[in-house]
């Protein structure tokens, strides 16, 4: 057990009432746990555990009976749809009642089952590692602590969650807390209503950089690691984006829906990209801080906030409610996160963050990016997202449900002469759907599409370009809103690989057969760190470098590529391999028809 210093970090979370009626005596082998009540969590964090790299966690409750009860730990956190098993970072459990201990033991593999023999309340307690840097894990410095519900917090398997909690924090004299949970009144004591809401809401601790603004009548909270990283002109301008693209995102479904939004920000050099994750009033960045003062880092925010309406409460009815302990599959994930990365780059526009220009450049990217990934249908893109496939194709569902999005936001805007858009569309289903406590399903959306467009059907679309495998109809659509794409076919060097960012740098997904990196032996899995004299930092702009710097060599030259696999540098030797590369450019058309015009203007503006 660690030692628990004066300046210890606490978290203690008190159940109001008792969670369900009281049960009678529960069948031998039942995996219905005995009813608990009086619920509450105490985690620490302090310097000696910091040491350790954990967090010391103990739940207390009053036992109902002598029945076993039986607590769980979820294992994924919803926007992070991959299961995490969040149960093997958990070091040292006891169970504990008046200091005795209790005999316990594991239902399964996340499951905790805890033997009360007439106890009033009972004490369990753990240490959970905290050395993951993903936005949906926990992770420690020596001043810092970032850690979800999810990762932490017990709940009673199959009982109802819908009791409310309380949490009171204590820190080192110097150290801030940061939390979306509401303040209960009393100094860093803070409410949650249900168990939803608790592990919906993470928590920075810390060395923090706070501050707070009110936008539109709502109080936003930003809070930042290490301190002085986002500071001076820099905070400032990022608070002027923010104020900017909040009145514009809510304009899209007629009100915010929360009281106040916490947005957490950790700075980490290690980190070699931007990583956000969504809850219902806060949201979690991990950014490298080279994008500081970039629009890229507004582009992020703006995603996740959009995310509070569009995933944490408009919804597939597959993830209605949410279900901790196992996999919740839905084929809408490209409107949950695709729109949502089509509406990040409209916020931007609309709010005046980035001219019209870079719309059109943003998008072009997601163009080129679809081109040159496996054809993959948006519905298989969003249910296989879940078993990280390694074809290349896990993350389509961005920027191909972003362009779907934009390309429906068109035909929609066409069909209506403009008196209708996708924005309607999201506003309908969001009040339809989330303001009954339902998740909207395929039929709906469909059905909200095609009424926005004054009955137009959208079944040969859904057929071919979400259902299916075919080329976005680019050329058909887009001289619609009075934009043209064009095209250039050109050889450039190709290494021939798929990859990904992930916390270990750069990691390959796919492999071209007979490509420059299939040549040299180059795996599935290898994490690419250079390319003869390429330093491979971030996809794009790494392999962007690498044919830029390889264009004028002759093919068949020697190539070497230095990629860590299991751990240790391998160097590779492949061939110099070249291919067709087509490059697109998107820009207004300035002979688009009136009609046109005002089209792509509703979409710039959000004006109809």
């Amino acid at each position: 057990m660690c030692k628990r210093g004066l300046g210890s970090f606490r978290v203690v979370l008190t159940a109001i009432h008792l969670v369900p009626a009281l049960l009678g005596a529960q069948p031998a082998g039942s995996t219905r746990s005995a009813t608990v009540a009086d619920v509450r969590y105490e985690v620490v964090f302090d310097s000696v555990t910091a040491d350790n790299r954990e967090i010391r966690v103990q739940m207390t409750f009053r036992a109902a009976s002598r029945d076993p009860v039986l607590l769980s730990l979820p294992a994924w956190t919803p926007g992070a749809y991959e299961i995490s098993n969040f149960a093997r970072n958990v070091l040292n459990f006891t169970a504990t009642a008046e200091d005795q201990p209790l005999d316990w033991d594991k239902l399964d593999f996340d499951t905790w089952r805890i033997q009360p023999t007439g106890a009033q309340t009972v004490a369990v307690s753990f240490d959970y590692r905290a050395d993951t840097l993903d936005n949906a894990m926990a992770w420690t410095r020596p001043d810092f602590a970032f850690f979800n519900g999810t990762n932490v917090f017990l709940y009673p398997e199959n009982r109802p969650l819908e009791f409310p909690a309380r949490v009171t924090i204590r820190t080192e004299a110097d150290w801030a807390v940061a939390t979306a949970m509401t303040p209960a009144g009393a100094p860093r004591e803070f409410t949650a209503a249900n168990y939803h809401d608790l592990v919906d809401m993470p928590v920075f601790v810390g060395r923090l950089d706070v501050d707070s603004a009110r936008i539109d009548g709502h109080w936003f909270r930003l809070a930042t690691y290490p301190r002085g990283q986002l500071a001076g002109e820099a905070r400032r301008s990022f608070w002027n984006e923010v104020r900017a693209m909040m009145p514009v995102m809510s304009q899209v479904f007629g009100e915010t829906p929360w009281a106040t939004y916490t947005t957490l920000i950790l700075f980490e050099e290690s980190h070699p990209d931007l990583f956000g994750l969504e809850h219902q009033n806060s949201h979690v960045g991990i950014h490298n801080p080279r994008f500081i003062g970039t629009p890229d880092l507004a582009s992020i925010t703006a995603h996740e906030i959009f995310h509070a309406w569009n995933v944490k409460r408009l919804r597939p009815v597959e993830m209605v409610p949410y279900d901790y302990s196992r996999p919740q599959p839905t084929t809408l994930l490209w409107i949950s996160e695709g729109i949502t990365d089509y509406y990040a780059d409209l916020a931007l526009v609309r709010a005046g963050i980035i001219p019209a220009e870079q719309f059109y450049e943003r998008t072009t990217g997601k163009i080129q990016e679809v081109a040159q990934a496996p054809a993959v249908a948006l519905e298989d893109a969003s249910l296989s997202t879940w078993i990280d496939p390694t074809d290349g194709s896990r993350y389509l569902y961005y920027p191909q449900g972003s362009l779907a999005g934009l390309l429906l936001d068109i035909l929609i805007r066409d069909a209506s002469d403009n008196r209708a858009s996708l924005d309607h569309v999201l506003r309908a289903l969001y009040h339809a759907t989330y303001r009954a406590g339902q998740g909207f399903t395929v039929e709906q959306w469909w059905q909200a599409v095609s009424r926005a467009a004054g009955g137009r059907s959208f079944a040969e679309f859904a057929e071919r370009y979400v259902d299916g495998r075919q080329p976005f109809p680019y050329a058909e659509v887009f001289p619609l809103a009075g934009l043209g794409l064009q095209s250039d076919t050109t050889q450039v060097p190709r290494l021939g690989v798929v990859a990904i960012t992930d916390d270990a740098g750069v990691r390959v997904t796919a492999v071209s057969p007979g490509s420059s990196a299939a040549d040299a032996g180059v795996r599935v899995g290898d994490h690419l760190v250079r390319v003869d004299d390429v330093d491979i930092v971030e996809p794009a702009a790494s392999f962007a470098e690498f044919r830029a710097r390889y264009q004028s060599a002759p093919e068949g030259s020697t190539l070497t590529i230095v990629v860590s696999r299991d751990g240790r540098e391998q160097t590779l030797t492949g061939r110099l391999r070249f291919a067709d590369m087509v490059t697109y450019r998107l820009s207004a058309d300035p002979k688009a028809s009136p009609k046109a015009v005002r089209i792509r203007d509703g979409i710039l503006t959000g004006r109809e």
